[in-house]
């Protein structure tokens, strides 16, 4: 199967780097609707037969062009969204988004205990997002599709394939941004595991990506 994990478009929470993960959460700014807008030519000769977001509104917001092109329903699961700030939600200073990006590297490194206080630990992140891959990948199969779209967030997107795929590292993801509307383009399954062909456009090779590998460096704020 193909698996096309597509980072939402751009929101004025991104643009003030604010660690904006709560539902509803903010909608796409002008630039993110032209950004959501594009994924119709990018992706909408691919075969794609399904589309899932998370239950954040920007998620649906970029996935409903592509989704309408195709005559396709948005199939909304809450597994996508993203990590949970807790207590830090909202804010936007440099100690507070270094601290949520250090629970995430962590996570990343096998230590999946830790958590931002009023905020999930890396084994109820990784439960839901597991589980929501899991159930989309089986409505596909019923349907006999090959090919489907999970619109979800930065962190979430570059924490479960950091650990989930295996071609991209811990230190690939960590190193490694994803813009929005960015697109993980992996085919696998969850019994024969994934590989990840392209990260944001850029191929990667077979073997496990480097800290050095595609794609530009992440901005702190960059990621939600």
């Amino acid at each position: 199967m193909r698996l096309l994990l597509v980072r939402h478009g751009q929101t004025r929470s991104n643009v003030e780097h604010l660690l904006d993960t709560a539902v509803p959460g903010a909608d796409l700014s002008d630039l993110g609707r032209e950004q959501a807008l594009a994924l119709v030519p990018a992706l909408g000769g691919l075969g794609v037969g399904a589309v899932t977001a998370s239950t954040l509104v920007r998620t649906q917001q970029t996935a409903a062009p592509l989704a309408a092109h195709l005559g396709l329903p948005v199939s909304v699961a809450d597994g996508l969204r993203e990590i949970e700030a807790g207590d830090l939600e909202m804010r936007g200073d440099e100690a507070s988004v270094r601290r949520y990006l250090d629970v995430v590297a962590a996570w990343l490194h096998g230590d999946l205990s830790v958590a931002e206080p009023g905020a999930e630990d890396g084994h109820a992140f990784f439960a839901r997002y597991d589980a929501a891959v899991a159930d989309a990948l089986a409505a596909a199969r019923a349907a006999d599709v090959e090919t489907l779209v999970l619109v979800s967030h930065g962190a979430a997107i570059r924490t479960w394939a950091g650990s989930r795929v295996r071609n991209v590292s811990a230190d690939f993801v960590i190193a490694t941004g994803l813009e929005n509307t960015g697109v993980v383009d992996l085919v696998g399954s969850p019994e024969e595991g994934w590989t990840c062909e392209r990260w944001a456009g850029a191929v990667v090779a077979p073997e496990q990506a480097a800290a050095t590998g595609a794609g530009a460096a992440a901005e702190p704020g960059s990621v939600f």
